[in-house]
């Protein structure tokens, strides 16, 4: 008994698992917040907002820019590089080339673009260039409003923001079910 081709083709069990080349794979669906990018949201302070209430962190930014600039660009990189390290560059390209804001800005706009700041590239390089102690005093009080605590480093906040196990309480004598 032979059967035709289209009797074959109805007792084949539908294709399952991974489609194989030549099977048409329709792309993904974008969707619209995939496409677009968050909305910008605006700084939570201005860039003269460090008188008089960030006066102390403006003059360690003045006096010592390497110092601040460490702590911000560990915490920006999430602990990929260190605040030793990338304040002791600051403070090399500071002293051989004089424009170690070229590589505070790189961290300035790395900052904005992850938490969706508003400004842009063209403000960034300004305000480094112009004002270097007023946008990393910026930049510091950006950082510890939202819940950074720059002393810590980023290995501290990390540890402060995942407490570990919580175990649950010891309850003297048991638990007992009122009636």
């Amino acid at each position: 008994m032979g059967t035709s081709d289209s009797e074959q083709q109805q007792q084949q069990p539908p294709p399952m698992g991974i489609p194989v080349a030549g099977v048409p794979v329709p792309p993904p669906r974008m969707s619209y917040q995939d496409s677009q990018p968050p909305p910008a949201v605006p700084w939570s302070t201005d860039i003269c907002g460090c008188f008089p209430d960030h006066f102390g962190r403006f003059c360690i930014s003045w006096w010592c820019p390497c110092y601040t600039f460490g702590q911000i660009s560990e915490i920006v990189d999430r602990g990929s590089s260190s605040c030793g390290v990338n304040g002791a560059i600051y403070l090399l390209l500071a002293c051989v080339t004089g424009c170690a804001c070229c590589y505070s800005l790189i961290y300035r706009m790395k900052m904005r673009k992850q938490f969706a700041l508003e400004g842009s590239n063209c403000q960034d390089c300004l305000l480094h260039c112009f004002c270097e102690a007023c946008a990393l005093t910026q930049e510091y009080q950006e950082l510890k409003n939202r819940g950074f605590d720059l002393s810590l480093g980023w290995t501290g906040n990390a540890g402060r923001q995942d407490p570990g196990v919580v175990m649950a309480p010891v309850v003297p004598e048991g638990m007992k079910r009122e009636m």
